[in-house]
């Protein structure tokens, strides 16, 4: 077995140590290396030639930002971010994941255990691995040009699009959300993302997009025009009070190493939307959507996965195809337009 080699940049000996430790333990994982700033970093990427690296944003002598602007031009490498539970650290985080990197792990001690903490590590050292990662000035050329949105809906429905996407999803659903009209059905979406980012990711695409787009709190209404993302942490979960749809959004046991989960969502979608539901599984790695995605499918609603040439990761998308679940097959630029002419 081909082992994954993971270079720690950190500047606290602490994190360092603490990520060896826990890593170590995983058979399929190999620390080459460690380094306590980016300059010493550099070296080692050379001299040990890593799968993956985790970095530390906020760094002495050089920031995180910087590194991975200077790593992604001239020798890219699948980057996991390791950020405060700051909103500082939250935006931060979303810059690096513009700039490449491919996920995000909040530090150690902040929000879950050692151990949620390691086993969620593990998950996302493993998807990144397996990441298409390009050179930033091939991902620039390659950008979609455009951010205008579809043209508007005729009239506004009561359907439902649910979403759900994991590594390389930030960027993904930017792509689709940006182009969705302003009257479009009430979307929900799940990312996986550790607590307090998503904030700063809802504000960030609420500056983006035509739709309104904001982090779900407990007991929100799904309206037209709103997307509701799921906040780190916490499940979300589509109910129903006579004609009007809300979201719960509680805590609970994780599903598939994930809270939140995109089949909790899912399966809550198949159940009280059905056939007036879409459901949309973009890139990611692991199983996680595809078997709430096939419930949605059997109980009448409409099904999109990312195609693999598009995707990060094609894992999450992979599953819901091999399973029977999906509809279209559609190209990340294409999905927002398949949504609209589903809707």
């Amino acid at each position: 077995m081909n082992k994954i080699k993971v270079l720690i940049v950190d500047d606290s000996a602490i994190v360092r140590k603490i990520f060896s430790e826990e890593l170590s333990k995983y058979p399929d994982i190999e620390i080459v290396g460690t380094a306590p700033d980016p300059f010493v970093a550099r070296d080692k990427i050379v001299a040990l030639r890593p799968d993956v690296i985790t970095l530390d944003i906020e760094m002495p002598r050089m920031d995180g930002l910087t590194f991975l602007k200077k790593l992604m031009k001239h020798f890219p490498i699948p980057t996991i971010i390791v950020s405060s539970l700051t909103p500082k650290g939250g935006k931060l985080t979303l810059e690096a994941m513009e700039i490449g990197a491919i996920d995000a792990i909040a530090k150690p001690g902040s929000s879950y255990s050692v151990g949620d903490m390691s086993g969620q590590l593990v998950e996302k050292i493993r998807a990144a691995s397996r990441a298409k990662v390009e050179k930033k000035e091939t991902q620039e050329k390659n950008k979609p040009g455009s951010r205008e949105s579809i043209k508007a809906l005729a009239e506004t429905t009561n359907k439902v699009i649910a979403i759900g996407a994991s590594t390389g999803g930030t960027e993904a659903l930017k792509n689709v959300l940006s182009k969705m009209p302003p009257n479009s059905p009430g979307i929900l979406v799940v990312q996986h993302m550790p607590a307090n980012f998503t904030s700063a990711f809802a504000e960030r695409l609420n500056g983006l997009c035509h739709v309104t787009v904001k982090e779900a709190k407990n007991n929100d209404s799904v309206t037209p025009g709103t997307a509701l993302i799921a906040p780190g942490n916490y499940h979300m979960i589509l109910r129903r009070s006579g004609a009007r749809y809300y979201v719960e959004v509680k805590t609970g046991p994780m599903v598939h190493h994930q809270r939140p989960a995109v089949d909790i969502l899912f399966k809550s979608t198949a159940k009280y939307a059905g056939a007036n539901a879409i459901g949309v599984i973009l890139t990611g790695m692991g199983a996680d959507g595809a078997e709430g995605l096939l419930e949605m499918k059997q109980m009448g609603a409409s099904t999109i996965a990312q195609n693999e040439k598009s995707c990060v990761v094609y894992g999450m998308p992979k599953e819901a195809v091999k399973m029977g679940a999906v509809d279209k097959i559609v190209h990340l630029d294409q999905i927002a337009e398949e949504i609209v002419r589903m809707v």
